[in-house]
């Protein structure tokens, strides 16, 4: 009978593994449902725009062109929902002068396609494409990665030349995160798309600003540190200390975004 019992408590352990392998992009990638709506944010300048992708997709993204002498953000969001839930994010920025290009990924949004590390990549690229039809010179874009965005965020600031690299609530690996949450199976040596930032990120030679929650309970504050530790100067990190993953607008990090801008970029 205790041989019965292990074998089934091994089997089930299978299992569970097995899903975890093969349903770990439903668990990375959670774009919610239907196409973002503009509604008031056109008042005040944003306009849809199409990115199209180096594979031949058209992605709806939103853009607003910045202030006279002021930079334009390239912006791209974490994992769960779409470009709509970031508006009042974009309404800070147009309210301090600074340009948004808001990227959707694909499968985001009502965007064809199905997202994984490869293609959230090449939708990158086609942001920054997209910019540089627009005029802008490499020292006028900043890249601006929250969460997810910051895996998407940091390759891009090491292939492309750009003003400044923002990071919000990073985390060193998508395979370390997951590490973390599922400690229980070797979810390490599961993860398909590793967004492996931490490797990356002391090329990039940007002014790097890193935000991060020291209560943040989804990409632990560790993570936020270990990769200011490997990036190169210049470098900032800034800590909230009552902060968690989603909140840190409310603690002050748009101000620290402002006030390192600021400083890089007059």
């Amino acid at each position: 009978m205790l041989y019965a019992l292990l074998g089934s408590a091994l089997a089930a352990y299978g299992v569970v593994v097995g899903a975890l392998f093969v349903f770990q992009r439903h668990l990375l990638y959670l774009p919610g449902g239907g196409r973002p709506d503009l509604g008031a944010l056109a008042a005040i300048g944003v306009r849809e725009v199409r990115l199209t992708t180096a594979d031949a997709l058209s992605l709806l993204a939103w853009y607003l062109p910045p202030g006279d002498g002021r930079p334009v953000i390239a912006y791209f969001h974490g994992n769960g929902g779409h470009i709509g839930y970031r508006a009042e994010r974009l309404r800070w920025f147009a309210h301090e002068g600074y340009g948004v290009l808001m990227a959707e990924y694909r499968g985001y949004g009502g965007n064809p396609g199905t997202p994984n590390e490869a293609g959230l990549l090449t939708d990158a690229a086609a942001a920054l494409d997209f910019l540089e039809a627009e005029g802008f010179a490499p020292n006028r874009i900043v890249l601006y990665g929250e969460s997810l965005g910051s895996g998407v965020a940091v390759p891009v600031a090491v292939q492309r030349q750009v003003a400044a690299l923002i990071l919000e609530a990073p985390f060193t690996s998508v395979a370390e995160a997951a590490q973390y949450h599922y400690s229980f199976v070797p979810a390490a040596a599961l993860v398909r798309d590793r967004f492996d930032s931490l490797a990356r990120i002391g090329d990039v030679k940007a002014p790097i600003l890193i935000l991060h929650g020291e209560r943040d309970r989804v990409v632990p504050v560790r993570f936020g540190r270990a990769l200011f530790d490997a990036a190169s100067e210049p470098k900032e990190l800034w800590v909230a200390p009552e902060a968690g993953h989603e909140n840190l607008i409310w603690f002050g990090a748009f101000d620290a975004v402002h006030n390192f801008l600021r400083r890089w970029l007059g």
